[in-house]
């Protein structure tokens, strides 16, 4: 990757919805170079891929839980299980596997304390392997972004 690649990329994370075209002019190549260069980003997985980022609060998620959830077990099947679980659900947006205390921070997305009540006690306590959950709401966004310091 050379300072190029690295240019589109501060660019693409900048303006999103850029044209091929301006994005071409604002690096210093023509058109299909940097068009070969952005596929190339895209196939390496340096791009991971492309969204729209909507308001969860205007969407109706006016509740935003950060749950620490701990294992029973912690064989490859256990694992595996509630890593995919995670996917599978809408509500829970961010997962990550954890050092520490936590096996596993889920950033989960709701319209109220009581839909996360439902949900909790329907599926969080029934994800495969899991021992315990502690939930923490946030009481509001200070910092989000999706923008790497490159």
């Amino acid at each position: 990757m050379d300072a190029v690649d690295l240019k589109i990329l501060r660019l693409l994370q900048e303006i999103p919805g850029i044209s091929a075209v301006e994005l071409a002019q604002k690096v210093g190549l023509s058109h299909t170079p940097c068009w070969r260069r952005v596929k190339q980003l895209e196939a390496s997985g340096a791009i991971m891929e492309r969204a729209v980022i909507l308001d969860p609060r205007i969407m109706g998620f006016d509740i935003t839980v950060f749950a620490n959830v701990r294992l029973k077990a912690h064989d490859e099947d256990t694992l595996v299980a509630l890593e995919q679980a995670a996917r599978d659900r809408q509500e829970i947006v961010d997962c990550f596997s954890m050092s520490g205390e936590s096996d596993y921070i889920l950033r989960i997305v709701v319209p109220s304390i009581e839909n996360y009540e439902v949900f909790l006690k329907k599926v969080l306590l029934h994800l495969p392997g899991v021992a315990s959950v502690s939930s923490h709401f946030a009481l509001k966004c200070v910092k989000k972004t999706t923008k790497l310091p490159i």
